[in-house]
């Protein structure tokens, strides 16, 4: 609730601004029934019309305020919630932007959509209803109960003796509300990943067959989810009945001690229609109590889900270096380093390797066997467990993320293309001019198939494009990483749809034009990483050959027999 609090702080004044004037008109609403009573008892026995137009005026009067006050509220309301919930979804997006991977890993993507979508969805609704009912509902009950006792004391004692039981069920119930809400939007974190697996993978499934047995994942956690709505609706559900119960029997005793009282001359009929009046009105505030405690119980759930990101600390923040830096040293440099995902199964161990400035690391083995750790570590998307990461002398660690990522140009193994232009696609926001680009697309082995393409870079691609071939996706993405002329460079298996041709066209490029920028290339073949100044061999995340091609070839079995599944022992230049 603090982390609440802090974005609804600025908008205070508005929001004590709109209160007041949803204040100004539940007190109209309150003021009609006396106006009502008034006229029966005191103004209709004088039989004079003007009186009665009179105040049927007062009551016309107070009837458009109640309503113009309301809609002037209700406007004030949705203002502050769209304010306070898009502040607060800003700093959410920005706050995921800013987490390390090992922290998505821990929230799990699913789930920070929906705290995104959902979660932010359920804080809107409850500070947009905090704003029009909060206020109204607690004045018309509380208001209400004053006015009819003064205006009938012994009718208000039954009235006044139903709101204790009330009270209680509410209280109880929205404690019990409360935990049921966080736990469906488990269950709603969960249905999005499901429907997110859907939706990537939909080009698997049909070519497999596999819809129904998709249905049926979808089905089950479908199921599960409404079975976690349904608990919590009913046990929200709860309150309306009870409410009812106890406010319809005391209005049945209203109406019976009423009668009576009016027959023995100790009240007044016009009393009697105005405190029915004001029973109705204390009834509909209690049903409105009602729905901000549901959606309240909501709100408090998304909220603490929000929070928990948002409060979550930076767990790869810069760490300065005391040491001194040593004279000349390598440009890349790991140091005998471990890691593991889990924090139980290793993934890396003991890996270790040096790069001059413009040499070429190529890191080949089996698929698990630590290949892209090695990359993730190089940029710090996680931090190592042990060992030493060193980038022109200084540790990774040292240096400000902002600085790092700049460095690298890089290709992973699953990168994104959007739904944009192919220019921006390679520009990334970076503001590249259209010659560079031409120029990166071109090293790339991209500018033969962009120039085929109606309007060559303003040509619009599709979501992850799916009007491009896998070769071509992957050169437009090797343009973008060429195109900012990065200092290291990574290919993070980029060349698998590749033709040798292109593959040998796109190394000689390199050699070429980018002979001062260092380079690691993770491949699969043989042929991608052949003249790599240095070749690194993993298998099960341990280092088990390192040297050139020719070295690995006489002192590495593991890779002697890639080599010659691959090109049957023989170079592929």
């Amino acid at each position: 609730m603090n982390m609440l609090l802090r974005y609804i702080r600025p908008y205070t004044l508005k929001m004590m601004g709109g209160m007041f004037v949803k204040f100004v008109g539940a007190i109209m609403d309150l003021l009609i029934p006396w106006f009502l009573a008034y006229i029966i008892d005191n103004i209709i026995p004088l039989r004079s019309v003007a009186q009665i137009f009179l105040w049927g005026g007062v009551m016309l009067f107070c009837s458009v305020m109640a309503w113009v006050t309301n809609i002037v509220a209700n406007r004030i309301a949705g203002w502050v919630s769209k304010m306070v919930v898009g502040n607060m979804r800003h700093d959410l997006f920005r706050k995921i932007s800013a987490l390390s991977c090992a922290q998505v890993d821990g929230f799990s993507i699913p789930s920070l959509i929906s705290r995104v979508t959902s979660d932010s969805y359920n804080i809107h609704s409850m500070i947009g209803m905090l704003q029009r009912m909060g206020i109204r509902a607690p004045i018309l009950l509380l208001g209400g109960v004053v006015v009819t006792l003064t205006l009938e004391p012994v009718l208000a004692s039954v009235l006044i003796a139903m709101m204790p039981p009330l009270a209680a069920i509410i209280v109880y119930v929205s404690r019990k509300g409360i935990p049921l809400y966080a736990s469906l939007q488990k269950g709603v974190d969960r249905m999005v990943q499901v429907v997110r697996e859907n939706i990537i993978g939909i080009r698997v499934i049909k070519a497999l067959s596999k819809t129904d047995y998709e249905k049926g994942r979808f089905e089950e956690i479908n199921a599960e989810v409404v079975r976690r709505e349904k608990k919590a609706g009913l046990t929200m559900a709860v309150t309306n009945p009870s409410m009812n119960i106890f406010l319809n029997l005391g209005l049945t005793l209203v109406i019976l001690v009423g009668a009576f009282r009016v027959d023995a001359g100790a009240s007044q009929a016009g009393k009697i229609i105005a405190f029915m009046s004001y029973f109705t009105i204390i009834l509909n505030a209690l049903m409105s109590i009602n729905r901000i405690f549901v959606m309240c119980s909501k709100g408090i759930a998304s909220a603490n889900r929000i929070s928990e990101v948002l409060d979550t600390l930076p767990d790869l923040g810069v760490i300065p270096e005391t040491e001194e830096e040593e004279k000349d040293p390598p440009h890349v440099s790991f140091d005998k380093v471990c890691f593991s995902y889990t924090g139980t199964e290793r993934t890396l161990t003991d890996i270790s390797f040096s790069l001059k400035k413009g040499e070429t690391l190529g890191i080949i083995g089996a698929t698990g066997a630590g290949k892209t750790a090695v990359i993730n570590l190089l940029m710090r998307l996680y931090e190592a467990d042990s060992g030493e990461i060193r980038i022109g002398g200084r540790k990774v660690s040292a240096i400000p993320p902002e600085e790092l990522h700049t460095k690298f140009g890089i290709v992973f193994q699953h990168d994104v293309i959007f739904a944009d232009t192919v220019a921006e696609n390679i520009s990334f926001g970076r503001d590249i001019p259209l010659e560079r680009l031409e120029e990166a697309a071109r090293d790339a082995q991209a500018l033969e198939f962009i120039d085929g393409l109606p309007g060559r870079f303003d040509y619009e691609l599709a979501i992850k494009g799916s009007n491009l071939s896998g070769g071509q996706k992957q050169r437009l993405l090797i343009a973008r990483a060429l195109a900012g002329n990065p200092e290291i460079l990574v290919l993070d298996d980029s060349s698998s749809a590749l033709d040798y041709k292109t593959d040998a066209k796109l190394r000689q490029a390199l050699r070429e034009h980018y002979a001062g920028t260092t380079t690691i290339i993770i491949a699969q073949r043989i042929s991608s990483i052949l003249h790599a100044d240095h070749i690194l061999v993993l298998e099960d995340g341990r280092e088990i050959g390192y040297g050139t091609h020719e070295q690995l070839m006489e002192e590495c079995e593991s890779y002697r027999e890639i080599s010659q599944s691959q090109m049957g022992g023989g170079d592929i230049g």
